[in-house]
């Protein structure tokens, strides 16, 4: 995805983008008198009253929520008194393995962007204080620039789409809006972008957001719960001569799969297959458990499958499991992944076990209505993807702990934000925002949202504004990990 978009904005500099927003601003009324942060109004959530309003109800909503919430009111931070982003950091410790947590921290320590990647519950206590809007959706919770990407539909067909939903829940739609901006602010700061190419891509990605709620806002409800944003999507917004890079990247997602996974992942040890260990980062834990207690879960997981589903896992039997480090921000949960075999070896079944624990914007938006987290985190993946695995369920561990299952590398690739030029990295931000907006529609009605954003730039200013001030504090969180790490407040494992 190589490509620089047809349209939008040709600022060169950061000036130049502020004076575009002011010709294309929007007027719009003061707030309510005695308006106050963290008011929502009206739930407009699953099982709420106003997804049966008619449409021009719900853009009244929209429309009355744009008074009460204006749309410039979502720039700047507003930082809660007291605020401590270690303490934070310290206190979802306590919860996570306390061999992996130092991984955790030198993880985040890599890059400002890898702190970001790391820092969802900070974000979410940092959203918290600020005025939102009684647009709800089903969030992301998470969603950052790195957790999208391309994967293989239940029909075997690649699409790209939200692919991380550990922290989803209800909330305002623009919580997920803020979370992807910011990611572009911050990337580009910490990856060496040319100055203003982050700016640009934010603009490119809240732009296409807002472009294509309205879009979903005047079509009807199936379409859009069977719309998907697929290969030849991608490939349409991409120059025909970048597109072989981009093709190449394809193939090898088409190859990542349980067979790919067991040339990788194991090897055969006195005629059985095992995981090939690897310490810290692969470990083998079928030994430490009974064969029973691993049985047991397994059997707890089958019974969240559709019949179908089950039938289909019963023509594989268990082999291995091992615990596999993944990510950033999840490192210090337990996250194992299972072996599975058909017929012979040539038939492999590779899932991933992660942990689910609350999400981190449950203190601020309100419990679950999931007791299990493993089913809040499968419940909002199958409502905000397109085509989500057929292998999503949850188990409660031998532990107490509440786990998601899925499978492991199936056709899945993210994009690889590092490596892109600049024109990939702005057709790669309209295709996140396409997605973002895909997925929030999925969860409700767009008209409301559609309503609210409007059809100028007011909106997008707003994230920019928000974005670039709240890099500043990343960055500021950033030095603050190091300095814990640096005096001993905190553990740091470096490079793995």
């Amino acid at each position: 995805m190589n490509e620089s978009p047809a349209s939008g904005p040709e600022t060169e500099s950061e000036a130049e983008a502020e004076a575009e927003f002011a010709a294309a601003g929007e007027t719009e009324p003061e707030p309510e008198p005695g308006a106050r942060a963290g008011s929502s109004g009206p739930q407009y959530a699953a099982g709420a009253k106003i997804q049966y309003l008619t449409r021009a109800e719900q853009a009244a909503f929209g429309a009355a929520e744009r008074v009460r919430v204006p749309r410039r009111v979502h720039g700047g931070v507003k930082l809660a008194a007291g605020r401590d982003p270690i303490g934070i950091l310290e206190a979802q410790a306590a919860t996570r393995l306390p061999d992996l947590v130092p991984v955790r921290h030198g993880r985040m320590l890599a890059n400002p962007f890898a702190f970001y990647r790391g820092s969802a519950a900070i974000m979410a206590a940092d959203l918290a204080p600020a005025p939102r809007t009684g647009l709800r959706v089903q969030l992301c919770g998470d969603a950052h620039l790195s957790n999208f990407g391309v994967y293989s539909s239940p029909e075997r067909q690649l699409v790209f789409d939200v692919n991380d939903f550990d922290e989803t829940l209800p909330g305002p739609f623009e919580w997920d809006v803020k979370r992807l901006a910011a990611s572009f602010i911050v990337a580009g700061r910490a990856l060496g972008w040319k100055r203003g190419v982050g700016d640009r891509a934010l603009i490119y990605a809240v732009a296409s957001y807002r472009e294509r709620i309205t879009e979903l806002a005047a079509g009807g409800t199936l379409p859009t719960w069977y719309s998907r944003i697929s290969v030849d999507d991608i490939r349409a917004m991409v120059a025909p001569a970048r597109r072989k890079r981009l093709d190449a990247g394809l193939a090898a997602a088409g190859r990542r799969n349980s067979l790919g996974a067991l040339g990788k992942l194991t090897r055969t040890v006195d005629g059985r297959r095992q995981f090939i260990e690897t310490p810290p980062t692969l470990v083998r834990i079928s030994e430490r458990l009974t064969d029973e207690a691993i049985r047991g879960t397994i059997r707890q997981y089958r019974r969240t499958l559709p019949s179908d589903r089950r039938q289909l896992l019963d023509r594989y039997r268990y082999v291995d499991v091992a615990r596999k480090v993944v990510g950033v921000g999840s490192v210090g949960t337990v996250a194992l992944v299972a072996y599975f075999e058909g017929a012979d070896e040539s038939d492999p079944l590779f899932l991933q076990v992660k942990q689910a624990q609350a999400s981190v914007l449950e203190p601020f938006l309100g419990k679950a209505v999931q007791r299990h987290s493993g089913q809040r985190v499968v419940d909002g993946q199958r409502l905000l993807q397109a085509s989500s695995d057929v292998f999503l369920g949850w188990a409660t561990g031998p532990f107490g702990r509440h786990y998601y299952w899925r499978q492991l590398w199936d056709g899945k690739l993210s994009a690889d934000v590092e490596g892109m030029d600049e024109g990939g990295i702005y057709a790669y931000a309209r295709v996140c925002g396409w997605a973002l907006a895909r997925a929030h529609a999925r969860s409700k009605s767009p008209v409301a949202v559609a309503a609210y954003l409007g059809t100028g730039a007011r909106f997008d200013r707003a994230m920019l504004e928000f974005a670039r001030a709240y890099a500043e504090q990343n960055e500021k969180d950033y030095a603050a990990l190091g300095a814990a790490v640096a005096s001993g407040r905190l553990q740091a494992t470096p490079g793995v």
